[in-house]
């Protein structure tokens, strides 16, 4: 619960009004995505929860994950500020039966998988051993593809992989710092853009700046390929606004991250003021080169005005970050 609590202050604190949570907590698995729920609607964060279903701590928790999956989309249908999804943790975590399972369960419920793909080159050995087969030729043979469901990563896929993605109109989601972090590789955006997918943009924890991720997305496929020329300020803008906002508008049933008649009120102001003259044409290199997340003041979430020149108008943050750090504290001496 505290968790979300922070995570949710965060995120309205650099600018960010909406969160996909790909959930895991193997020793506490039921009721915990109703305890994240609870959480971002105190704060006031629109999110949209999944929890991610694994063998890795044995079938009885990976049935369990199924069941709280399941839970949650259910209890949700028709709500228009937390959604759910189906979560899964990576393919080399999941057997076919486990696979089959969750595909089973999922049938009926108008929803799709979020799971990590290919992040790591060991994803894809594990796969091979399995199937014979890559990670998104193995997760599109058990039927986990598709227009809602978010592909994670996709480091590590090749030409055949990036065309199974568009043509089943799955949602790729690149999280250049986590995957800096860990060391597994730079996903092959360019070419993805060639090829007509629309990559969203994400975190994986890592940061709540989506500043921040733009940036890093600006500098690093030009240093990846060694060609300046790639990942213009349009294009990454074009991931960051447009390609998450079509993600997000699948789960719900007005648009979502724009500013038209019947929208959600989702809004953010910055307090930016150029030293150059600013316009339509130009705004996405004044976003990459100007703005950043210390300037959001005031944060507007589904009409409501949920932080105010840098103020948190719906919970306290100091009673919230002193009970975590009592709580982080506590558990890192009981481990």
């Amino acid at each position: 619960y505290y968790s979300g609590l922070v995570t949710a202050i965060e995120a309205i604190r650099h600018g960010t009004t909406f969160m996909m949570d790909h959930h895991a907590s193997p020793y506490s698995i039921k009721g915990s995505l109703e305890m994240l729920e609870k959480a971002y609607r105190e704060v006031g964060v629109r999110a949209n929860i999944a929890y991610e279903v694994s063998d890795r701590d044995g079938l009885d928790k990976a049935r369990e994950g199924i069941q709280e999956n399941v839970d949650f989309i259910k209890k949700h249908e028709g709500d228009e500020f937390i959604t759910g999804s189906f979560g899964l943790h990576a393919q080399l975590t999941l057997s076919d039966e486990t696979l089959e399972a969750c595909v089973e369960a999922a049938n009926g419920l108008d929803t799709g998988f979020h799971i990590h793909t290919a992040e790591g080159i060991e994803d894809v050995f594990d796969s091979l051993s399995k199937s014979g087969k890559r990670v998104v030729e193995r997760l599109w043979d058990h039927g986990i593809l598709g227009p809602k469901t978010i592909a994670a990563h996709c480091v590590h896929v090749n030409e055949r992989e990036m065309r199974i993605l568009k043509e089943t109109k799955t949602n790729v989601v690149h999280n250049p710092e986590s995957n800096m972090n860990n060391a597994v590789g730079v996903a092959p955006v360019v070419r993805m853009l060639e090829l007509g997918i629309k990559p969203a943009l994400g975190t994986d924890g890592f940061t709540m700046d989506m500043f921040r991720e733009a940036k890093v997305t600006f500098v690093l496929h030009k240093l990846h390929t060694s060609d300046p020329r790639v990942m213009g300020a349009e294009k990454v803008l074009e991931m960051l606004f447009n390609n998450n906002r079509e993600i997000l508008e699948k789960y719900y049933p007005k648009p979502l991250g724009k500013l038209v008649k019947g929208a959600y009120a989702d809004l953010v102001v910055i307090d930016y003021v150029p030293y150059t003259p600013m316009d339509e044409g130009n705004f996405p290199w004044h976003f990459i080169f100007g703005m950043d997340s210390s300037q959001v003041r005031t944060v507007i979430v589904d009409g409501k005005v949920v932080m105010k020149d840098r103020h948190l108008l719906t919970v306290n943050e100091d009673e919230i970050f002193e009970k975590a750090r009592e709580l982080a504290k506590a558990l890192w001496e009981r481990l």
